[in-house]
């Protein structure tokens, strides 16, 4: 027998067993209902629904299903009754069913307004289901019919055990090939690289996914033997059609749920590419502006990206507005209450969160800052590397990366070294404290010297003094330089610190800050023939 013929065989008989034991499905053995005289139960023998009888006052509708089952089963079960025999005879409104001389069961006028019939016709059809009832117990009790069962379940179990058996052997041969392709191309990429884990994860999901799949079928081929082994026997029948109806019922219910919902799944997916296609069309747009290929009066390009995004999610929102009604379930109490639910988890726990972005929007449009520039916010000066919506990330002179929230810079004060630098020079200014007996006009022009000295500065604006305070044992004298670069603030104020002290160290004027109580039997400068002691060395400039 060929691999096809084997596939073919084993789908006619999951197909064979699905369509013999279609009808055989029910929802419940009992219709529950608030009131006891509107519950029904189902009468079965081996299995089999034969019909529904609706409860009385004095016998609620199980125990009547149960008594009425029990008698037909007796009756099935005495040979010496004939099937023919079973009989309708009407008494006072009511039909009451006989085999021979064995009362079954009365037919009432609520058993044939449940199925809304004439109680005439609701006798007649009763009475054919326990005719062909009986006669097909026996027949399932014959010694032919048990041989018979016998030598299919064999067959059905010979059968199940090569179909599972070839489908973990074609399963398994897949996952060797794919594990085989997957490793060899894992080969051909360098190591340690971002393809490996890559393709290691790509081969995991596949390998899972076959593995999933022999699982699923051959636990789906165990459950059809079962089944079907389990209908062959009239004592194990209906543990068949009790499993059958476990596993299709819920089949069923969600086959026919997606039915149901299938116009609403249609509209749904319509929305999502009307959505898709309008997005990419405002993206489009705002990636033109952006570019500046697109100008608009008033409208910088660097705000472009962020509009988008804030109409991105005005369109989503709307859209999942628009969506909610159609989602599968979303009427349901259940649905409700986890959209509650995360409602308010989302309200508490993200209120932070949204001041940031909020800030980080603010920040945007403010236009206080952009990367790449040199700024101080609170005690932090660094380089903008990253405006993200919620926080903003600084590099600090010393190489370290600072996060801050974008709600406490929107809070407090920004300093932005680089705006004005661009357009006009940036100023630098260190202070000095000189004494009354050092004449002004010269310490302005040391300074003077010393900013003259200190190379990458700018022409323009020229180095100018101020003094800034006449203090109580020293004049504060501010040196001004014009700087274009910010990011070498910290070298140029070095540079320019440096020169200031070599100046005053030649001319012989010491820097009095910050106080002094008495002149020093000694002036505190540093000659020039100091300046390099060991094991400071001369500058090759």
């Amino acid at each position: 027998m060929t691999l096809a013929s084997i596939l073919r065989a084993t789908s006619a008989l999951a197909v064979s067993a699905l369509l013999a034991l279609a009808p055989s499905l029910s929802s419940s053995q009992v219709r529950m209902n608030p009131d006891p005289l509107l519950q029904y139960a189902d009468v079965r023998l081996d299995g089999v629904n034969l019909f529904r009888v609706r409860g009385v006052s004095s016998l609620p509708a199980q125990e009547r299903a149960e008594s009425i089952e029990s008698r037909i089963r007796a009756v099935a079960g005495d040979h010496g009754i004939d099937p023919a025999s079973v009989r309708l005879e009407p008494e006072s409104g009511y039909i009451q069913i006989y085999a021979g001389t064995t009362p079954i069961m009365l037919v009432t006028p609520a058993d044939a307004q449940a199925e809304q019939l004439h109680l005439e016709a609701m006798a007649q059809l009763i009475q054919s289901r326990i005719r062909d009832a009986i006669v097909d117990y026996r027949a399932a009790r014959s010694t032919e019919r048990r041989i018979r069962g016998g030598l299919d379940a064999a067959g059905g179990t010979l059968l199940a055990a090569t179909a599972a058996g070839l489908l973990v052997w074609l399963t398994g041969r897949l996952r060797r090939r794919v594990e085989s392709a997957m490793r060899a191309r894992i080969q051909t990429v360098g190591i340690q690289s971002f393809e490996i884990v890559r393709a290691e994860r790509l081969r995991e999901v596949v390998l899972g996914f076959i593995r999933a799949l022999s699982v699923a079928g051959v636990a789906g081929i165990i459950l059809l033997w079962l089944v079907f082994v389990l209908r062959q026997f009239p004592l194990t029948r209906g543990l068949g059609t009790t499993l059958l109806d476990g596993i299709l019922a819920p089949l069923a219910k969600l086959g026919l749920g997606f039915l149901d919902a299938m116009p609403s799944l249609l509209f749904l997916v319509i929305l999502y590419y009307a959505i898709r296609g309008t997005l990419r069309l405002v993206r489009a747009f705002f990636a033109a502006v952006a570019r500046g290929n697109v100008s608009w009066s008033n409208f910088e390009p660097e705000w472009a990206m962020p509009t988008y995004n804030l109409i991105r999610m005005a369109i989503i929102a709307l859209a999942l507005v628009v969506a909610y009604p159609y989602i599968p379930g979303s009427d349901s109490a259940a649905f409700k209450g986890v959209s509650l639910f995360a409602g308010v988890v989302l309200s508490l726990g993200s209120s932070s969160a949204i001041s940031n972005m909020i800030a980080g929007y603010m920040m945007t449009y403010r236009r206080a800052f952009r990367v790449g520039d040199r700024v101080k916010i609170g005690d932090v000066t660094g380089e903008v590397t990253e405006i993200r919506l919620q926080v903003t990330h600084l590099r600090t002179p010393k190489n370290e990366e600072v996060v801050i929230p974008n709600s406490q810079i929107v809070n407090g004060s920004v300093q932005n070294y680089s705006t004005l630098a661009k357009e006009s020079s940036l100023l630098l200014h260190t202070t000095v404290g000189i004494g009354y007996e050092t004449p002004w006009r010269q310490v302005e022009a040391m300074l003077l010297e010393a900013a003259r000295r200190t190379s990458g500065l700018v022409a323009r604006p020229e180095p100018f003094v101020l003094q800034t305070a006449l203090g109580d044992f020293a004049i504060t004298y501010e040196i001004n330089v014009g700087c274009d670069d910010p990011h070498r603030m910290a070298q140029l104020y070095t540079a320019l610190h440096r020169n200031i002290l070599d100046v005053f160290n030649e001319y012989g004027i010491a820097i009095m800050t910050p106080a002094y109580v008495a002149d020093p039997p000694d002036a505190k400068v540093v000659p020039k023939s100091k300046w390099f002691l060991s094991p400071a060395k001369p500058d090759p400039t």
